[in-house]
This record gives structure tokens, sequence and C-alpha cells, in this order.
């Protein structure tokens, strides 16, 4: 239990500075509104990044469970709290004065958002593996095609410049994981 206060210390200040690229990020909207004009699947992905970033938290409660730490499980649950943040900073960089708005700018920087976000639903195989093989199995057959899904999907999304692929995806991916948290996190125990 100690071990894990420890650790939850360091995954939270990372977990935090994610958070609030987030929170700056769509605060600028609410700030300057007109000085850059909104592009609403960009939106949609800051606010999925939210609920997820929400969502991992709550989520990582379960290791408090594990009764032995290893230097590798806490490093892999760094790395995976630093993809996150870099998903969230390839949302809302310092400066989009290069493209001619937030639109040009995600779909510039798709490869990136997608490729990281595609190796965090990777990762997130090793963290659930972490908390237990029986913890794993018990999300049955669902959890690893959702993940592969994930996958497959963010590689489209990387080549596409689809206005109706990427819009359906930002929804479809808000929904479904809105959905998830709801059937199988909505109580920690």
């Amino acid at each position: 239990m100690e071990q894990f206060l420890h650790i939850r210390v360091l995954l939270g200040i990372v977990l935090g500075l994610a958070i609030t690229t987030l929170l700056k990020g769509l605060a600028r909207f609410v700030q300057h509104p007109g000085r850059e004009r909104v592009y609403w699947v960009h939106i949609g992905w800051a606010l999925s990044m939210f609920t997820l970033l929400a969502h991992f938290w709550w989520w990582e409660f379960r290791l408090v469970h594990l009764s032995q730490w290893s230097f590798v499980a806490f490093a892999f649950l760094i790395l995976y709290v630093v993809v996150l943040f870099l998903l969230c900073t390839l949302l809302f960089p310092d400066d989009i004065g290069d493209y001619e708005g937030w639109r040009d700018y995600f779909l510039s920087r798709r490869g990136w958002f997608f490729g990281i976000m595609a190796l965090s639903y990777v990762i997130d195989f090793g963290d659930t593996l972490i908390k237990g093989k029986r913890y794993f199995e018990a999300f049955g057959l669902e959890y690893p095609l959702r993940n592969l899904a994930y996958v497959a999907l963010c590689l489209i999304a990387m080549r596409t410049r689809s206005e109706r692929f990427h819009k359906g995806f930002v929804v479809a991916s808000l929904l479904y994981q809105l959905s998830w948290i709801y059937r199988l996190y909505d109580f920690v125990e």
C-alpha cells in the first residue's frame, strides 16, 4: 500500500500536467473567442482525452491491490502517462502560427496524434496485465477486441484526411468510451 501511494504521486503529477494542458488549451477559445476558429473534431478529441485521463486516474486505483512492485512495472506506468501527456500536448501546442487554423493543424499532426494514440492502446494491454491475469481475463473478449479496433482505426486515421471518417471516429470513440466507463468502472472495488 505504501509503495502505491509513492507511485501514485508521480503518476498524479504527470496526469495533472496533461489535464492542465487540455484545460488551458480549451480555455483559449473562451478567453479569445473569434481569434482562432474552432475545429469541433479537435475539440472532440480534447474532450475524449479529458475523459480518458479522468478514467485513467479512476481505474489506476486498482493498483492499490498489488502487493509487490517492481521498477519495471513502475517505469511502465510512467511511460503510459507520458504517452497520454504527449497526446495532450499534440492537441494543444504552444503556437499554431504556422497553420491556417485548428483544422489545418489537427489534420497535419494526425499521423503523430493517432500513431501515439494507437501506441497507448497497445500499452494498455500491459497496464491491464500488471493488475493480474484474472483481472485481464475478467473483461472477456470485448477488451482485446476494443483495443485492437482502436489501434486499427487509429492507423486509418493517421492516413486519411476524410472529414467524414474523422467526425465519425471522434463521436463514436467518445460515446463508446463513456459506455465502457459506465458499464465496467462505475464503482471501484
